[in-house]
This record gives C-alpha cells, structure tokens and sequence, in this order.
C-alpha cells in the first residue's frame, strides 16, 4: 500500500506501484521520462516535446486546457498527473472518475524539489530523483554564486498580447526573475497575470529591462517596437518561456541560460 498527499494535500492511496501514467503538463512529462520513467508513460499532451520523439510513440490526448476524456479512459490509466495551474479545477474533476489524478502546485524552487521528490516516491524512483535533486541544488549554488555580483534591474515579463499580460506575484516566473536579481515591477498587483495598459508602464515602475517570452504568446520585433514606445529607457530582451516557466528537471537548463542573459545585459 502506498499512501501519499499531494501538493493540493488529496490524499491517494494505491495498492500496487502506479504503472500506466498519462501526463497532462509538458515540463512533468520531461521529468518523468528524466527519471526513468519512458515506458510508464502511455498518454501525453499535444505540448509535450521534450524529449522530441514521445509524440511519436505516445498517445496525445489533447492539450492542457482541454482534454479528450474517452481517449485517456481507454489508456486505461493507474495515475493522471495534472497541475494546480495548467489544468483546470473542471479537468481534474472530470478525470478523477477514471484514475487517481495527482496534482501538483509547483510556484517556488523548493515546490519543485518536492515535486520531484514525490515523483521519486510514488513510482519507485528514488536514487533517480535524488540524483536530479542532487544536480539542481548544485546548479542553483553555482548560478546564485555567479549572479550575486550582477547588477539588480527592474523588470516586466510579458507573457500575452491583446490583451497585454504580465507576470505577476506567486507565479514560478516571478520566482525565477527574484533568482536573477530582477526586480518584477508587476509584483505588487493583486493577479498572478495581470491584465495591463501600455501606457501606464511608466507610472507602475517604468521597467529597465522587458522581457518578451516565446510562449505562450509569441513575440515579435513588430510587438517589441509596440511596447517599447511606452518604456523610457527600457532594454528589450526575447527570451525562451520554457527557460523561466518549465518547472521539474528542465530547470537544470535554465541555469546555463540565465547566465547569458547576464552576460547580454552586461
């Protein structure tokens, strides 16, 4: 018998090791192929493209937002792993009367240890999870220990346009800018994405450096010339979303690349 909680603190139970998983967040579907678990993995989504070759070999049961409940049921699933964030309170309820769904809450790093934690715990795979562990703590010493004597800016993340969508506070985004040294200008507003008016960027912080994310939403030059018009001196800069958004072992990347930002500002 295993008997966990997850990190909404559901409480599971299950007789035998969860064997037939179908993942519907594309950072976790990362780390559970990190972790050994490939074989295990029967259902992912259509976002799911690392490693790259899953979507060849897996089933797609939908996105993250809307899922195909006939196609998971006949995967015949042990375990559904879902996201407090990513999927919906409806998704996660329509789904509990076909498995057991875990749902994770990942906002801080240590949200994310725990997560991988958990991973290690419920299927068996614990000297795995303890290695990534192992190799994240390190990583983050080593960037925390690079960037301590970079400069501090004020920052805007910009997530969507139409309308134009910021990080905001509680988010793993803003997490990752505090662990930069970026000083997220949004983070006092009550909304995790706040909706915003380009013209009023001034008067919020007047941000010293935009970030413009390749996901969800995927900007351009044309949308960075748009926002630009309303910053005073702030510096553009294109960025990766995965990079500051993707949580679980792929965060083991981020640190490399948040380097060369540093570098790009400097």
């Amino acid at each position: 018998m295993i008997a966990m909680k997850d990190q909404v603190g559901q409480e599971h139970r299950f007789e035998t090791l969860p064997k037939r998983i179908v993942s519907l967040v594309p950072s976790q579907t990362e780390t559970l192929f990190d972790l050994g678990l490939e074989d295990e993995i029967v259902g992912i989504t259509k976002f799911c493209v690392h490693p790259y070759h899953l979507k060849a070999t897996k089933t797609k049961v939908g996105g993250t937002k809307k899922v195909h409940l006939e196609k998971i049921k006949l995967l015949q699933p042990d375990i559904i792993i879902a996201n407090k964030e990513e999927n919906t309170l409806e998704i996660v309820e329509s789904l509990k009367g076909i498995c057991p769904v875990w749902v994770t809450d990942v906002v801080t790093l240590d949200d994310n240890i725990q997560m991988i934690e958990d991973f290690g715990n419920l299927f068996n795979k614990r000297t795995e999870a303890r290695k990534w562990i192992d190799k994240l703590n390190f990583a983050q010493r080593d960037f925390m220990d690079f960037v301590k004597d970079k400069n501090s800016y004020k920052a805007a993340y910009f997530i969507w346009r139409e309308p134009f969508m910021v990080a905001g506070r509680d988010t793993f985004i803003n997490e990752l800018l505090k662990l930069n040294k970026f000083v997220n200008v949004y983070e006092n507003r009550e909304e995790r994405y706040p909706e915003i008016e380009l013209k009023k960027i001034r008067i919020q912080g007047d941000p010293e450096v935009v970030f413009l994310s390749s996901e969800p939403f995927p900007f351009t030059e044309e949308h960075a010339f748009e926002i630009g018009r309303f910053t005073h001196h702030g510096k553009t800069v294109f960025v990766d979303g995965e990079m500051f958004s993707w949580y679980g072992t792929h965060l083991y990347k981020a640190f490399d690349y948040f380097k060369q930002i540093h570098e790009r500002l400097s």
